[in-house]
C-alpha cells in the first residue's frame, strides 16, 4: 500500500521533536475505519483493512516515506506553565498530500513512550480512542473545524489506569500538529531562530497571505485569533465543552484537537463543567471565550522576540491583536445564533434577543440542543416542543413576541426559514449517556450501539422516527455528569 508523503515538518531542525518509529503491538485488530476519509485522502481504504494496513495503523509497520517523529512543544495547563510536554504517547507518521493538493498529518496516538512521556505509558485505551473517534466526526458533521478519526484498532494488550483495560490507538488526521505551547517551548528556551523558523513555517503551511503584509508575524497573529475567535463561538453554538483548553491542546491552524474530558450540553447554564480535572470551572461552557483569548495572549507573548527589534512595538503590536478577539468573538458568536434563531442580516437587538432566550434555558433547566431545535417548529407556528422545554420561564411570552417582531424585520417564507434554522440547529448530537453506553458495549466487544451513534451523527440536521431515540435528553439515572481524560 502506499501513502503520498511529504515530510515538511521533519525538515525542520532536529530541536523540533525526536525521531523514533511507534512500538510494535501483539496483536493488532481493526475497530473502526473510516473509508470516506480515507478516500478524501487519497489512501486504498481496502488496503487499510488488510493485514498490513492494519499493521500501519496499530503501529507495527512503518509505511514508505514516513518519517515518523514526536514533537516537542511546552503549554500553560490550567494556567500553569509546563516547559516540556511534548508528545508523549503519539507518534507523527508524516504529511500526506491529497489528490486534491491538501496536506494533512498522520499520527498515531498510543503508539508507545517517546522522550516526552514522562512518567507515562505511552498508551491508550479503547474508550477514550473511540470517544474521540466520535466526537471528531460528529464535529466535522457539524461543520466545526477539527482534527479527525482514521481509524482505531486495539493492540491485543492491556493498558492500566485505574483497572486494566484493552489498549488501542487512534489514527489521527489534522491540518497540522503544531500548537500554542509549540511556540512556548522555544520561548522558554530564548530560541529566537527556532520561533522564527517555526512562524515561517505556519505561515508558509497555514497562512500564506501573512506572506503580503509588511509584518508577516504581525499578520500570523492576528489571523490565528480570527479563527480562534470563529472556532470558540462555533463551539458555543453546538453547546460544546472541550474540557481542557491548555495551550498544549490549542491548534494554531484553527481546528478543534485533543478531545479528552469533553463534552456536549444537556440543561444550558453558562457554568456547566463535565471534565473530572478542571475542579474550578476555569473552562467551563461559558468561559471559554475568555480563556481562549489568555491563550492567544500566551501566543503574543511568545512572538514578542520575533514580532519587531524594538520591544515597545512588538508589545503594542502583540496587545493590538490580543485586544481585537472581543469583537472578533462578539461578531464570529452573533453570526453562529442568529442563523440558529433564524436571522439573516445584523440588527442592533439580536445580543439582547440571544442572552434573553439563554437565560431564559437557563432559568427552566432547559435542553440546549431541544429548545434551539424546536424553535424551528415555532418558526412555523408550532410551538408545542418549545414550551414544553421552556414553560417554567415567566418570560417566554414577551421573548416570543419580540422574536416575531424581529423575524418579521427579513420576511421570508416559514418553511424556508424553517429550513435554514434547521440547518443550523442539529437535531442529534453525541449525548454523553449515549456515549458512554456505546463506549461500555465496545469494550465488552459489541460495537453495534457504537455503529448506530455513529450513523446518525453523519447527518445530525436529519429528523426523522429513527433519529428520535437519540434527540431524547438522559433520564435522572442515565445523566453522566464527569468525563475522564484517557490519559
Amino acid at each position: 500500500m502506499t501513502f503520498a508523503f511529504d515530510n515538511s515538518y521533519a525538515r525542520l531542525p532536529d530541536r523540533f521533536y525526536a525521531r523514533l518509529p511507534p512500538e510494535p503491538v501483539e496483536e493488532p485488530g481493526l475497530v473502526k475505519l473510516n473509508r470516506l476519509l480515507a478516500e478524501q485522502l487519497g489512501i486504498d481504504a481496502d488496503a487499510l483493512d488488510s493485514a498490513e494496513g492494519i499493521a500501519v495503523l496499530a503501529g507495527n509497520r512503518v509505511p514508505k516515506g514516513a518519517d515518523p517523529l514526536a514533537m516537542a512543544y511546552a503549554g500553560h495547563q490550567f494556567g500553569n506553565f509546563v516547559p516540556q510536554l511534548g508528545d508523549g504517547r503519539a507518534i507523527l507518521l508524516g504529511e500526506i498530500l491529497t489528490p486534491a493538493g491538501e496536506r494533512f498529518d498522520l499520527q498515531l496516538k498510543g503508539s508507545g513512550r517517546t522522550p516526552f512521556s514522562r512518567a507515562g505509558d505511552g498508551r491508550a485505551w479503547l474508550g477514550p480512542v473511540l470517544r474521540e473517534y466520535i466526537i471528531s466526526e460528529a464535529m466535522h458533521a457539524f461543520a466545526i473545524p477539527t482534527t479527525r478519526a482514521l481509524a482505531a484498532v486495539t493492540t491485543g494488550e492491556q493498558v492500566y489506569r485505574d483497572a486494566a483495560m484493552p489498549g488501542a490507538v487512534l489514527t489521527r488526521v489534522a491540518r497540522s500538529h503544531v500548537r500554542i505551547g509549540t511556540f512556548e517551548y522555544f520561548l522558554a528556551r530564548k530560541d529566537s531562530d527556532a520561533l522564527k523558523r517555526l512562524a515561517d513555517y505556519v505561515i508558509d503551511r497555514h497562512y500564506p497571505e501573512a506572506t503580503r503584509d509588511e509584518r508577516p508575524y504581525r499578520a500570523l497573529l492576528e489571523s490565528v485569533v480570527q479563527r480562534q475567535a470563529r472556532l470558540v463561538a462555533q463551539w458555543l453554538g453546538v453547546g460544546f465543552i472541550h474540557g481542557v483548553m491548555n495551550t498544549d491542546n490549542m491548534s494554531i491552524a484553527g481546528e478543534t484537537i485533543d478531545y479528552g474530558p469533553c463534552a456536549f450540553m444537556d440543561h444550558y447554564h453558562p457554568s456547566t463543567v463535565y471534565s473530572s480535572i478542571d475542579h474550578r470551572g476555569r473552562y467551563a461552557y461559558g468561559n471559554q471565550p475568555r480563556i481562549a483569548q489568555w491563550n492567544l495572549a500566551r501566543l503574543a507573548q511568545a512572538l514578542l522576540p520575533i514580532l519587531d527589534v524594538e520591544q515597545d512595538r512588538a508589545l503594542e503590536m502583540a496587545q493590538s491583536a490580543i485586544d481585537a478577539f472581543p469583537q472578533r468573538f462578539e461578531t464570529a458568536y452573533l453570526d453562529v445564533f442568529r442563523a440558529k434563531l433564524g436571522f439573516r442580516e445584523p440588527h442592533p437587538e439580536d445580543a439582547e434577543l440571544v442572552t434573553a432566550l439563554l437565560e431564559a434555558m437557563a432559568e427552566a433547566n432547559a435542553d440546549f440542543t431541544n429548545s434551539f431545535r424546536t424553535l424551528c417548529d415555532a418558526v412555523e407556528g408550532d410551538e408545542t416542543g418549545l414550551r414544553a422545554e421552556l414553560g417554567a420561564c415567566a418570560g417566554l411570552d414577551d421573548w416570543l413576541a419580540r422574536w416575531h417582531l424581529r423575524l418579521a424585520r427579513e420576511p421570508m417564507a416559514a418553511d424556508d426559514r424553517a429550513g435554514r434554522m434547521r440547518r443550523a440547529n442539529p437535531a442529534v448530537i453525541p449525548r454523553n449517556h449515549r456515549v458512554e453506553a456505546a463506549l461500555d458495549a465496545a469494550v465488552e466487544g459489541d460495537l453495534a450501539p457504537l455503529d448506530a451513534l455513529l450513523e446518525v451523527l453523519r447527518t445530525p440536521w436529519q429528523d426523522d422516527p429513527t433519529t428520535s431515540a437519540f434527540q431524547r435528553p438522559p433520564e435522572p439515572r442515565e445523566v453522566v455528569r464527569q468525563t475522564f481524560c484517557g490519559t
